[in-house]
């Protein structure tokens, strides 16, 4: 295998064997494991032919660089499934329904940005090359498998690239705490790309520019604003409910 890199935590090592088994270069579990859970990734790792090597923890902690790892970290190709969104666009069966991330830093939010991308059936995932987190260890072990599931893609100009689905007739949404419309009176059922921005910046201002319309979740409380990641949730899931109410 020419590039590699590491996951680790159950939830990402096992997500990985059953969506890419032949992607996993070997699987490190932790000696001292003899629980039902690390048995049965050995099982899952037997049944699709991954090399596991049973090391002590000191090794497991300096592959996954001293992070919280569960005792299990895996080497796995380094090179992404889908390299470009045509991939993914020019085989849908059904109204396309994307996530945009601009420049999200963290990657404990961009791992739950990816769960509910997975959870809500986002086609893909797409962020900028620059000023962004990347799929890292702590991205795919916060979004439990689903860094393996729906496709992330990084392209160079976000701007850009709406520009493209806009072309494509794909109805290009940011989510503004400053929009005159709010979610509740939003109504779009068909293609649809949801762009959110970085924590605490939001949407830079090229990318607001961009957006067929700018739409604001309502607040009730207190709170100025949500976590990037927990609006994501609840703007993938008024689409899918959108759609759902339509059929």
């Amino acid at each position: 295998m020419a590039e590699t890199r590491i996951i680790h935590g159950f939830h990402a090592v096992i997500g990985r064997i059953r969506q890419n088994a032949e992607g996993v270069s070997e699987i490190y579990v932790d000696s001292q494991r003899r629980d039902p859970r690390a048995r049965d990734l050995l099982k899952l790792a037997e049944a699709h032919g991954v090399r596991v090597v049973p090391v002590d923890g000191k090794r497991l902690d300096g592959l996954a660089g001293n992070t919280r790892h569960q005792g299990v970290v895996a080497k796995v190709d380094a090179a992404q499934r889908v390299q470009h969104l045509d991939d993914v666009l020019d085989t849908l069966t059904e109204p396309a329904l994307l996530l945009v991330l601009d420049g999200v830093q963290d990657p404990h939010n961009l791992g739950a940005c990816l769960r509910s991308a997975d959870a809500f059936g986002v086609h893909a995932v797409i962020a900028p090359k620059d000023r962004a987190v990347g799929i890292n260890a702590t991205v795919e072990k916060v979004a439990c498998g689903a860094a393996e599931t729906v496709p992330y893609i990084t392209v160079t100009n976000i701007s850009r690239t709406l520009r493209e689905l806009k072309e494509r007739e794909i109805w290009v949404v940011g989510a503004d705490g400053e929009a005159e419309t709010d979610l509740n009176g939003f109504k779009h059922a068909g293609a649809i790309a949801w762009v959110l921005g970085a924590e605490g910046e939001g949407l830079r201002r090229l990318t607001r520019e961009t957006c067929d319309q700018l739409v604001r979740i309502p607040m009730l409380g207190s709170v100025e604003s949500l976590n990037v990641s927990v609006s994501t949730g609840i703007c993938l899931y008024e689409a899918r409910r959108q759609r759902a109410a339509v059929k």
